[in-house]
């Protein structure tokens, strides 16, 4: 049986730096950084483009990461991994990507634009998010195609939208959605602001928007899990500064903190 689980936390917006920006809500309990994963000694400014579902969590670990390197500060940009993508090969001064897929991440190794091999450092799997009230009832895929049941999906090129395609030709359901969002922030929001019935967006997600929503879960999901890989950037101005925040991201305390809020572990 689909089970809905209630979900915590508001819906993420875009923060454009760490430093100066306040949590969006959808981060997990604050974590102290560990003896093991702080004091790199780096400084100066850490610029991380990151896939919007990353937004509550990166924000959080940003601000653990510029706690245990004094004089560091981490600064974001959070949106559509697609996006992201093509404004780092166009040359956008980033010193660390972190996507929501391996096949986006790949357009930015095929240009030669990393300066290490990408590591998978979490998971993440969509769920059908609805109003919190579910008032069309939807427990299921095949929910989502019933005459007025309006849906967002992402667009097919984001990662989210991507992973919707492969759970949805597995359930042999296809669905005209009434918008294709360019993140999955966007479209979860058409769910929270009442302009849809539903959702397809990541499990991480869902558990941020807090008591706006519902998440259903669903078998097919499982063969569209998406990978999330981080690497360093060769147009970045701050090499050491993202070395270490890449090794922060991958150690014990950040895991913790991503786990918390939903992801899994690769």
């Amino acid at each position: 049986m689909r089970t809905a689980f209630a979900v915590m936390a508001s819906a993420g917006l875009l923060v454009a730096g760490c430093g100066s920006s306040g949590s969006d809500g959808a981060t997990a309990a604050t974590t102290t950084p560990s003896a093991s994963a702080s004091s790199s000694g780096v400084t100066g400014t850490v610029t991380v483009f990151a896939a919007a579902s990353l937004t509550g969590t990166f924000t959080e670990l940003g601000k653990q990461f510029e706690t245990a390197n004094p004089g560091s500060t981490v600064k974001f940009s959070f949106g559509g991994s697609s996006t992201l993508a093509t404004q780092i090969n166009a040359g956008a001064p980033a010193d660390v990507f972190a996507a929501a897929s391996a096949a986006t991440m790949k357009t930015v190794t095929d240009a030669g634009q990393n300066t290490a091999a990408p590591k998978v450092f979490v998971r993440n799997q969509l769920v059908i998010a609805v109003p919190a009230a579910n008032p069309k009832g939807i427990t299921d895929l095949p929910d989502l195609v019933k005459p007025g049941v309006k849906v967002a999906l992402c667009a097919d090129a984001v990662p989210c939208g991507a992973a919707a395609k492969k759970a949805l030709t597995a359930a042999g359901v296809t669905i005209t959605p009434v918008t294709l969002e360019q993140d999955v922030k966007a479209a979860l929001s058409k769910v929270t602001l009442g302009e849809v019935d539903a959702a397809l967006v990541y499990r991480t997600d869902a558990l941020a928007a807090g008591g706006k929503v519902k998440g259903i879960e669903f078998p097919e999901s499982a063969k569209a899990i998406n990978d999330y890989p981080i690497t360093t950037l060769k147009g970045g101005r701050n090499a050491a500064g993202a070395t270490a925040f890449v090794t922060y991201i991958t150690s014990p305390t950040a895991q913790a903190v991503l786990t918390k809020a939903g992801f899994q572990a690769p």
